[in-house]
Order: structure tokens, then C-alpha cells, then sequence
């Protein structure tokens, strides 16, 4: 697996990096937890707005609004050789009823975090796209940090937060049915047949 096909099919929605906003409403300083509450069990995330400030708000905003309840977990990129590495992928993709407006990219080398086990990232086509789509890692993802010495698109994904509990059910939604034809491009062969809903996905204490 690979920076360029993740990149290729890292969201449903691309909008113009021009719209791209450096704020997305107010956030705490310190770690925040949030839960997601699904029929494959829950996953609590530790979300950094001190270290990921612009992409925090903009997911907590999203958390805030109720816009994740009824989104679902809908791909699952497994590496070929170790289906147990890769990512799986969620949000509520194209409905511009719950997307905000894009928000500017904070990359790996501005905040000091890196694609590991269990971290969550910000989807995005084009830098300055990125909406709401999400995905969490399963293995560490080294491909996905900024490399400012690679050629063509080298600023990787915005890494904001980390599992903290639920890790075996990313793993469980990463093993599950894949459709053989559905998706396109990178997508092809990844998207969950059936997805996987979000029931809920609320600040946790």
C-alpha cells in the first residue's frame, strides 16, 4: 500500500483547497475523548487539539452537530500480503446536508504526530479539501506522514487523534466483506458490503 493510493480514494468529497478554512469553531486545549458507538462494538479516540488545533476543531465540530450519528464506516484497505494492516475508513462522504466547509491541511511535520497503530486521520483529495471523512490506521503507516523530500504531493494526511480502546473492533470492521466490484480507482475492491453504521459519536469523559 502506498501514499498515492490511499490519496487516490482518501474521500468522497473534494472541494476547492481556495474555501479552505483555518478554523472550525472552539476546542479545548488538552486531549478529548469521543466515542463511536457502533452495532460492531465502541471505539473511544483521544483527539489532540493541542498538537492538531485547525483538524480537532473541525472534527469535534462535526462530533458536536450530531453530523457522524447515522454516517457509517464504509472501506476497508487491507494490504495485500497482511490483511491486518491497513486502514478503515468513515464519515458521511458526500451528503451536503452534514459537511461544513474544507479546512486547511495540518501536516505531520507542523504537528509532531505520525500514522501509527490506532490513529485517526482527516480524509482529503488536494490539500485544503479535507471535510469530515476520516480513517483510522491498523498497523503503523509511516506512508502517510509528510515527506517533504518525495516528489508531487509529499504534505501526507493530518493525523489528529488515537485509539485508546476498541482497536479489535477497527480490526473487526478492517476483516469484514469487502464488494469485489464496488468502488472506483484506489476504492475499487475496498468499499464494505455492508457498511458498517455509526449509531453514535459523542465527547466521552
Amino acid at each position: 500500500m502506498k501514499r498515492r493510493d490511499v490519496l487516490a480514494g482518501a474521500t468522497a468529497f473534494v472541494a476547492s483547497p481556495a474555501f479552505a478554512q483555518t478554523q472550525a469553531g472552539p476546542a479545548p486545549a488538552g486531549p478529548t475523548r469521543v466515542a463511536f458507538e457502533t452495532p460492531q462494538g465502541r471505539i473511544v479516540l483521544e483527539i489532540y487539539p493541542d498538537k492538531a488545533p485547525i483538524t480537532s476543531r473541525n472534527f469535534l465540530r462535526y462530533v458536536d452537530a450530531k453530523r457522524y450519528d447515522g454516517a457509517t464506516f464504509y472501506r476497508a484497505s487491507r494490504a495485500p500480503t497482511e490483511p491486518q494492516i491497513g486502514l478503515v475508513q468513515g464519515g458521511v462522504q458526500n451528503d451536503p446536508k452534514k459537511l461544513f466547509p474544507p479546512i486547511a491541511h495540518e501536516s505531520t511535520t507542523l504537528t509532531g504526530l505520525r500514522h501509527k497503530d490506532g490513529t485517526i486521520s482527516l480524509a482529503r483529495w488536494a490539500q485544503g479539501t479535507a471535510t469530515a471523512d476520516f480513517f483510522i490506521c491498523s498497523g503503523d503507516a509511516a506512508y502517510l506522514d509528510a515527506n517533504p523530500s518525495a516528489s508531487g504531493d509529499n504534505a501526507g494526511f493530518a493525523a489528529f487523534g488515537q485509539v485508546v480502546e476498541g482497536m479489535d473492533v477497527v480490526r473487526k470492521i478492517l476483516a469484514m466483506h469487502t464488494s469485489p466490484t464496488a468502488g472506483s480507482g484506489s476504492m475499487h475492491g475496498e468499499m464494505l458490503d455492508p457498511p458498517v453504521p455509526i449509531l453514535t459519536v459523542r465527547r466521552a469523559p
